[in-house]
């Protein structure tokens, strides 16, 4: 309400309140002088008498006038109420549809930005720009339909041809490594602690390294059933298996349905196939009962075969094998190694010392790490033979408690089915 309708509302209750007061004071007045009030009715008595019915019909025409005057000044008072009511009702409404406004603006503008930077990426002058695009997007089971909105399916087929890392039908040569009969690494220093973790960092990475010095204390930890539900994270699953640290593992379910729970391809503890077919092959990564690093493609009898110990599977375009016999792996016409991604790793040195790696990405100071990238560092610190494991939302290093990586996920790293665990019930 403005301030012409309070004013109008406040002289329409003075105005009430006036009346009443006057009324108040005639009343008193009669009330101190009852003697006197008493003489005059008896003198005007003949007056009243004669003049009584028209004083009785001007009074009830007075209380009919005033009762009018009443209704309307209700009505009057209702109207402007209502009135009042609606324009705050009306304000409360422009508020809402200001903010819903705003907000519908803000996303739209960040939409229009987002496509207009991921426009640039594909029809800008770099093709190696447009290649990380898409094999970023691809690498994920989120956002793969975003390199969709550009390009067809051939397209982008032939660019992830040109930028994975060919798979191979080479197999680890054990005779590489040097392992100890008590499984400690062939070069004893007394100084070099059991377990190191370093902080590794690239141009578009940060990560972690790991480095076991024993590799007999490394290990698959598994959930207590594979199940199509949920799996465990790498602490909890260290903390079953009473270990001080470890990595995400191999490959599980996902896509239109997902079951973190539930790996895909060969598993095996314990010198035991807990999972996958004998006469299959698969793309394996693992320990021997000599605790020796092995990758490759294998069938089930293969690996009991090779007296493998430990081992999970994962498919060459999610984890492919990186460092084969002291050999990095082939890129597909010198591309780009697959996209920028959080990574997860595995690798051993020629001392046995086993390598576990993991890089952040998707976030702003972390953009994350091809494979080309993977290689580079476990070349770096010496991998003989090395392999990529599930990465993205699954990439975790837990360690003494914690996980000592940055996933990007807002809630937190992803549960697995698997895990490369160190220390603990082997």
């Amino acid at each position: 309400m403005n301030k012409t309708d309070d004013s109008e509302e406040v002289d329409f209750l003075n105005l009430m309140d006036t009346d009443e007061v006057k009324s108040s004071e005639i009343n008193a007045e009669q009330e101190e002088n009852p003697e006197e009030n008493l003489e005059e009715n008896s003198e005007g008595n003949l007056e009243e008498q004669s003049e009584g019915n028209s004083e009785e019909n001007s009074e009830e025409q007075r209380e009919i006038n005033s009762s009018r005057k009443n209704d309307k000044s209700k009505k009057i008072f209702k109207k402007k109420f209502k009135e009042r009511n609606s324009k705050k009702k009306n304000k409360a409404i422009t508020y809402i549809s200001r903010i819903a406004i705003t907000l519908l603006l803000t996303i739209v503008i960040l939409f229009g930005g987002l496509y207009s930077v991921m426009a640039m990426l594909v029809y800008g002058p770099s093709p190696t720009a447009k290649n990380l695009f898409v094999m970023s997007v691809k690498e994920t089971s989120a956002i793969g339909f975003l390199a969709n909105w550009f390009l067809s399916e051939a397209q982008i087929k032939e660019i992830m041809d040109k930028n994975s890392i060919k798979d191979t039908e080479e197999v680890t040569n054990t005779k590489l490594v040097e392992v100890s009969a008590t499984g400690s690494t062939s070069v004893e220093n007394a100084e070099t602690p059991a377990i190191q973790i370093i902080d590794i960092k690239g141009a578009t990475y940060k990560g972690k390294m790991m480095i076991v010095k024993d590799p007999s204390k490394v290990f698959v930890g598994t959930v207590p059933t594979f199940t199509e539900g949920d799996g465990l994270l790498v602490s909890d699953m260290a903390k079953n298996n009473n270990a001080i640290g470890g990595i995400n593992g191999g490959e599980f379910v996902d896509g239109g349905t997902t079951y973190t729970g539930m790996p895909i391809g060969l598993v095996m503890t314990k010198g035991n196939i807990v999972n996958g077919d004998k006469t299959k092959v698969y793309h394996v990564t693992g320990l021997t009962k000599d605790n020796i690093l092995v990758v490759g493609n294998m069938t089930g009898d293969q690996a009991v075969d090779m007296k493998m110990r430990d081992c999970v599977s994962i498919a060459n375009h999610i984890g492919p094998f990186l460092i084969i016999n002291n050999a990095a792996q082939e890129i597909a016409d010198d591309g780009t190694g697959g996209g920028l991604n959080p990574r997860t790793a595995i690798g051993q040195r020629a001392d046995g010392a086993i390598l576990f790696l993991v890089t952040d990405g998707r976030q702003v100071n972390t953009f994350g790490a091809s494979f080309a990238d993977l290689i580079y560092i476990m070349q770096q610190y010496g991998a003989v033979n090395a392999s990529a494991m599930d990465g993205g939302t699954s990439t975790q290093m837990y360690y003494d408690g914690k996980v000592i990586n940055v996933p990007y996920s807002p809630t937190g790293p992803r549960k697995c089915p698997t895990s490369f665990l160190v220390g603990g019930n082997n």
